[in-house]
């Protein structure tokens, strides 16, 4: 189901393109606009690289992610020294 909307401004020439090309298929320009930006995204393989860069990232930062069990009350105003020393033991 289609939900979300999106507009921008295109040439005459452009638009009068789309929509022959969607009366010669017999379908909506909207269709017609949906394939010509889903088989852009094919081709690019914007999808696949996202998702991999995506998990890049994850990977990476999952390093560095953990929580502090100290019990001190006032943990949260040393946190910078905290961190900063988790960080140079971890590099070690």
């Amino acid at each position: 189901m289609k939900t979300e909307v999106y507009s921008w401004r295109v040439s005459t020439d452009l638009k009068t393109g789309l929509e022959r090309e969607a009366r010669r298929r017999k379908i909506s320009l909207s269709a017609v606009l949906d394939l010509a930006a889903r088989e852009w995204l094919t081709k690019s393989g914007a999808d696949s690289e996202s998702d991999e860069a995506q998990q890049r990232l994850h990977r990476a930062a999952s390093k560095y992610l953990g929580a502090f069990a100290s019990g001190d009350a006032h943990r949260s105003e040393n946190v910078r020294r905290s961190v900063r020393q988790r960080l140079r033991r971890h590099d070690r």
